[in-house]
């Protein structure tokens, strides 16, 4: 009898520390998965300049649009809370997408080999973004079916283990991007 009694409370303390330890490895690779986010706009927001001062020469006309990238760029350098990061985000990415089709309407900007360069490097940047958004996703799909599953659940809300909010595609970001001159 008190061999089972033992076992069982053995058993017990495998449970409940196998299911934190599996909640800590989720959560730490949710915050994993958003420095490689971060990494991304960190290196994104190293290029831009580059790319206004390319663009500037060409397309004098186009102050308003290169001044919107501007002031976007140097929102994204102040440190905020997640979600005001990938809304900023969201909305260079928009900017950045408008300054691209500026070059259709600047052949010489087109044929610039530098500007070619930049957009090259920020149009992978953009696709590492696009990818490390969806491995967020996917982290934080993970880790929220590992806080809501039994009886990880339990030790999850014993331990303040929090939800954390998948990250969303704005309704401009669904749209085409329209350029009139």
């Amino acid at each position: 009898m008190l061999w089972i009694g033992l076992g069982v409370i053995i058993l017990l303390a495998v449970i409940y520390f196998s299911a934190y330890n599996g909640l800590v490895k989720y959560r730490n690779w949710v915050d994993e998965a958003w420095a490689q986010i971060d990494v991304q706009l960190r290196r994104r927001y190293d290029l831009i300049p580059n790319l206004v001062e390319t663009v500037k020469g060409y397309a004098k006309h186009e102050e308003e649009t290169l001044a919107k990238v501007v002031e976007l760029r140097n929102q994204m350098g102040v440190r905020s809370t997640r979600q005001e990061q990938i809304d900023i985000n969201d909305q260079l990415s928009g900017a950045l997408k408008n300054l691209f089709a500026l070059r259709e309407a600047y052949p010489d900007l087109k044929a610039n080999e530098n500007f070619k360069m930049l957009q090259e490097e920020l149009t992978q940047t953009e696709n590492k973004v696009a990818y490390s958004r969806q491995l967020y996703n996917n982290t934080v799909m993970k880790y929220n079916t590992k806080i809501e599953s039994v009886p990880t659940n339990v030790i999850a809300s014993l331990h303040h283990f929090e939800k954390r909010d998948m990250l969303e595609a704005r309704e401009e970001e669904r749209e085409n991007v329209r350029v009139s001159f």
